[in-house]
C-alpha cells in the first residue's frame, strides 16, 4: 500500500511551486527547502578517503583535489557516545568560501539492542547529545541512525534486534532528540539496497513512520552483478523475481520523499580496468532519469571492506569521476549558508 505524504512533505513541496515561480521571476533559481530538498538537480556528496586514518578536514580537502571539485555533502560517521558535529565537521559546514551540509551516520550503540535504546537505555547519551547540538551547531544537517540495519536483524522472539525493534529505536531517538530541543536534523533511513534482504518476510516492519522520516536511502554497490547506474540502483536478482529494484520500490513505497544515495562505490576489476571509468560515465548519462534521487554521495576508500572503491585508481577513472563532479546537474543548486 502507498504511503501518503506527510504534512511537512505537502509543504515541502508547497515551497518547491513556489521556488518554480522564483526560476521565472528571477534569482534565486534554485534553492534548498527545509528538508534540504534541492529545487534544482542533485547534491553531490563524498565519503571521503575512508579507513585511510586522515582527519576528516585533511580527508575530504584532499578528496575534493583529487576530484578538481568541491562537494556539497560530506559523510561522516559516529558511534556510541561520541558528540557530534566535531569542531572540524563545524568548520567543514561553515568554511566562508565553500558551506558543506553535513550527513552524520550515528550508530548510537554496540552493546544496547534496539529494544533497549527503544525502552530508554541510552536516553542519557541521547539528551548530552541534544544539549552538544543545541550549543554548537544550529545549521541544518542530514542524521541517519544505525545505517544498513537489515543485516543486523535477529528474528528470534527475545533478540530485541528484530525489524519491528529498529523501527522503535529509530523512533525513540528521534523524539528523544526533537523533546530536548533538536528540530534541526533532517532524518534519513538508510538501507542497504539489496535484493535479497528486500525479500524478507519482515522487510517492511523496518521502516519507522513517516513522521520521523524525511528522506529514505540506499547504500548499493557495484559488485559483479551491476553494470552501469540503472543496474546499480534497480539491482534485482534471478532468485528473487518478484523484487523489481529499490529505486522502483522508493518511488512506489514513499512517492513523496526525496531518495539519498547515501553509499555507493564501484569496486576494481582486474579482469576489466576500464570498468570504473565506463560506470561513472553511466552514472552521468543515466542520473537524469532518476528524478527522485536528490543527493549522491560516493564512498571513497582504498581499502573498503569488499575492495578498492578509490575514484582514482587509475586515470580513465578520474577522469570520468572529475567530469561527473563538476557536471551542472550537481552544481545546480548552492548548499544553504550558516
Amino acid at each position: 500500500m502507498l504511503t501518503a505524504c506527510s504534512e511537512a512533505e505537502s509543504t515541502d513541496a508547497r515551497q518547491s511551486a513556489a521556488e518554480s515561480v522564483k526560476e521565472i521571476t528571477g534569482p534565486p533559481a534554485c534553492t534548498a527547502t527545509a528538508r534540504l530538498i534541492p529545487s534544482c538537480g542533485a547534491w553531490w556528496g563524498i565519503a571521503p578517503e575512508v579507513f585511510t586514518g586522515a582527519p576528516v578536514d585533511q580527508a575530504l580537502h584532499g578528496a575534493e583535489a583529487r576530484m578538481d571539485a568541491t562537494a556539497d555533502v560530506v559523510h561522516v560517521y559516529h558511534r556510541g557516545s561520541e558528540l557530534f558535529p566535531t569542531k572540524a565537521e563545524i568548520r567543514l559546514a561553515r568554511d566562508p568560501a565553500r558551506p558543506r551540509l553535513l550527513m552524520i551516520n550515528w550508530k548510537p550503540s554496540l552493546d544496547h539492542t534496539w529494544a533497549e535504546i527503544a525502552d530508554g537505555a541510552l536516553d542519557d547519551r541521547i539528551e548530552r547529545l541534544a544539549r552538544h547540538v543545541r550549543r554548537t551547531f544550529p545549521e541544518r544537517f542530514f542524521l541517519t541512525l544505525h545505517h544498513e540495519p537489515e543485516n543486523d536483524v535477529d528474528t528470534a522472539s527475545d533478540s530485541g534486534m528484530r525489524a519491528g525493534d529498529y523501527a522503535a529505536m529509530f523512533r525513540h531517538v528521534v523524539l528523544t532528540l526533537r523533546a530536548e530541543g533538536v528540530r534541526n536534523a533532517v532524518m534519513v533511513m538508510t538501507y542497504m539496497g539489496a535484493p535479497n534482504w528486500a525479500a524478507e518476510p519482515w522487510f517492511e516492519d523496518l521502516y519507522p513512520g513517516d513522521d520521523v522520516v524525511d528522506w529514505v536511502a540506499m547504500d548499493p554497490y557495484a559488485d559483479d552483478r551491476v553494470q552501469d547506474f540503472d543496474g546499480l540502483v534497480n539491482k534485482t536478482r534471478k532468485e528473487y523475481p518478484g523484487w523489481t529494484g529499490f529505486y522502483r520500490w522508493m518511488q512506489a513505497r514513499f512517492p513523496g520523499k526525496p531518495v539519498m544515495v547515501a553509499e555507493w562505490g564501484v569496486f576494481e576489476r582486474p579482469s576489466d580496468r576500464a570498468f570504473k571509468r565506463a560506470f561513472f560515465e553511466s552514472v552521468r548519462a543515466q542520473i537524469k532519469r532518476y528524478p527522485q534521487i536528490k543527493a549522491l554521495i560516493y564512498f571513497d576508500s582504498p581499502q573498503a571492506p569488499r575492495g578498492d572503491t578509490s575514484f582514482d585508481s587509475d586515470s580513465a577513472a578520474d577522469r570520468a569521476f572529475n567530469a561527473l563532479a563538476r557536471d551542472p546537474y550537481f552544481r545546480s543548486t548552492p548548499v544553504p549558508r550558516p
